[in-house]
């Protein structure tokens, strides 16, 4: 499979003498075909309170099937990344329960990676050493490590830049070097935390398609946080859209759109109904967090 397009040797020359570098395009890939059998996700009647009686999260039950595309969509301040964190294992549910595959989760696992807003990568380590970080503490070995590293970085078209450091790419190529790490160890389900909000409109755009490439070449359970409305019409199969706070679930949209999607859907029927759909959720549940903010004031 080809790693990096043609026609780059500039783009290489200014990541070598330290320049940033721009976005570039990821390699064609092609839809797992084979059935995926894990990432099987249950989140049963899940509530998060914190300190001063604050209820982050209330009464949510949600289903995802293996394989599957789901995005969290709401207001700011909804829960949205607290639901995300608690099958992360990072929050602790105070009431209620989170199962991946059967088994209950109680802490962070090499089973689930995790992409955040911003890259999080180590500025001191190579673009491969940062993606061979987590097979490395899994024990497995820098021989293995490093295959996995180069393998992955090929898979996101960034093979050529696997010495160089995080601070010479640009916000995309950092994201995507971040996407690479989280599936380093081969995880059931990816868990994305509005990884694309920092980028530019472009950028954005671009980086969603790559996704979508990346998503159709593993075929694992991905779940997607964000609150831009055409970005989750765009990617999931299923959206679900959270209250304000208390973060409640309230609608799961099915999002009968064919695959793989390209930019031209947005004028697809179906795309515009389900947008509209989600508007009038967003709205509505915007207005009533706007009224709880003056109630509190």
């Amino acid at each position: 499979m080809t790693t990096m397009n043609t026609g780059m040797d500039d783009q290489i020359a200014d990541a070598e003498a330290g320049a940033e570098v721009p976005d570039l395009p990821l390699p064609k890939m092609h839809r797992q075909l084979h059935p995926v059998l894990k990432g099987h996700v249950e989140i049963e009647h899940v509530t998060v309170e914190f300190k001063d009686n604050v209820v982050a999260v209330k009464e949510a039950s949600l289903e995802v099937k293996p394989g599957e595309f789901v995005c969290l969509l709401g207001p700011s301040g909804c829960g949205k990344s607290t639901l995300l964190n608690c099958v992360a294992g990072f929050v602790k549910p105070t009431v209620g329960s989170v199962k991946l595959d059967g088994a209950r989760v109680t802490k962070p696992g090499p089973d689930r990676g995790m992409v955040f807003q911003q890259h999080s990568l180590f500025p001191w380590k190579t673009v491969k050493d940062n993606v061979a970080f987590g097979p490395l503490m899994a024990q497995q070995g820098k021989h293995t490590a490093d295959k996995v590293a180069r393998t992955l970085l090929g898979m996101v078209g960034l093979s050529a830049y696997e010495n160089s450091f995080p601070g010479v790419l640009s916000g995309g190529m950092k994201q995507r070097v971040g996407i690479a790490r989280a599936l380093a160890n081969y995880p059931n389900v990816l868990l994305m935390d509005e990884p694309f909000g920092a980028l530019d409109a472009q950028t954005r755009a671009m980086m969603q398609e790559n996704l979508l490439q990346i998503w159709g070449e593993f075929g694992i359970t991905v779940i997607f946080v964000t609150h831009d409305i055409d970005e989750a019409v765009f990617l999931a199969d299923r959206i679900i859209v959270m209250s304000a706070s208390p973060g409640r679930l309230i609608a799961d949209i099915k999002v009968n759109l064919p695959r793989p999607r390209a930019a031209e859907v947005v004028s697809n029927e179906h795309y515009i109904a389900t947008k509209r759909r989600c508007m009038d959720l967003i709205r509505a549940e915007s207005l009533r967090a706007f009224a709880q903010q003056d109630d509190r004031a």
